[in-house]
């Protein structure tokens, strides 16, 4: 397991949190600093349906593509809190139907999913050379998305011992409070759950996401130990990281995470 690092900031690039030290995977966890968006979208949102200014989303991304390997082309979705995973091909890279991750064994690809308190899930088996991107919200991750994302990658040829992921930024189990109906759901559903809820305010209970996450991905056939927590709780780190609990539910601009293979 390595221990994510991030990029040096300066003017010119955001900083990029990294977990896996190989040149030909190209990935990363993004915050929101080192854009030229401003207001509540300050300052590197690169989501352009939350009503930035298209202009300054479009000048964000190509300060990302600049710090990229030439020739990737960045794959998008329409987030919808499922646990659909397509898989994605350079052919059509450019569409972005319903669903909430991408698996992809085709070099050039990044998959970018954007959060804003949700938990994004990077992973990737070099050997195979498939890399897949989850976006895991509370209803993903009820519905078992960190599951779908590694059956998805199985059925690229990726096998599971082999696959790894990274949980990124989100809301940690210190801010993470929701009505008790909804925890006694988590612990119906997801049995592991009950490792990682503890009682909050009256009627209120704290969950840990990526404790959940982890749990479910080892469920899944992951090895615990080629699976990574990077980066703080969101909420907590509001001035690094987009949150839309620190935002009290209003308008916010979401940070991206990506993966992909660079090479034949």
């Amino acid at each position: 397991m390595q221990n994510p690092r991030e990029t040096e900031f300066t003017a010119e690039s955001p900083p990029i949190l990294r977990v896996w030290p190989e040149p030909t995977i190209v990935h990363g966890f993004l915050g929101r600093r080192g854009g030229h968006s401003v207001g509540v979208y300050e300052s590197m949102n690169l989501s352009q349906f939350v009503g930035d200014n298209p202009a300054d989303v479009d000048a964000n991304w190509t300060r990302l593509r600049a710090m990229q390997p030439a020739g990737i082309i960045f794959a998008r979705l329409n987030q919808v809190h499922g646990n659909a995973v397509r898989v994605v091909t350079r052919a059509n890279a450019a569409e972005r139907p319903p669903a909430d991750g991408m698996a992809t064994r085709e070099a050039g690809v990044g998959l970018g999913i954007f959060t804003a308190d949700c938990v994004p899930i990077l992973m990737t088996s070099p050997q195979s050379k498939v890399v897949c991107a989850l976006h895991a919200g509370w209803r993903g991750v009820i519905a078992g998305i960190a599951g779908e994302g590694v059956r998805a990658m199985e059925r690229l040829g990726a096998p599971v011992r082999d696959i790894r992921a990274a949980l990124g930024p989100s809301i940690g189990p210190c801010c993470f409070e929701v009505d008790a109906p909804l925890a006694d759901r988590f612990l119906a559903e997801i049995p592991a759950a009950v490792n990682h809820a503890r009682d909050g305010r009256p009627g209120k209970a704290y969950l840990d996401l990526r404790g959940i996450v982890r749990a479910q991905l080892v469920e899944s056939g992951l090895p615990a130990d080629a699976i990574e927590s990077a980066g703080p709780c969101t909420r907590c780190a509001s001035d690094r990281y987009f949150s839309r609990r620190a935002a009290g539910g209003s308008t916010t601009g979401l940070q991206m995470s990506f993966a992909g293979f660079v090479g034949a």
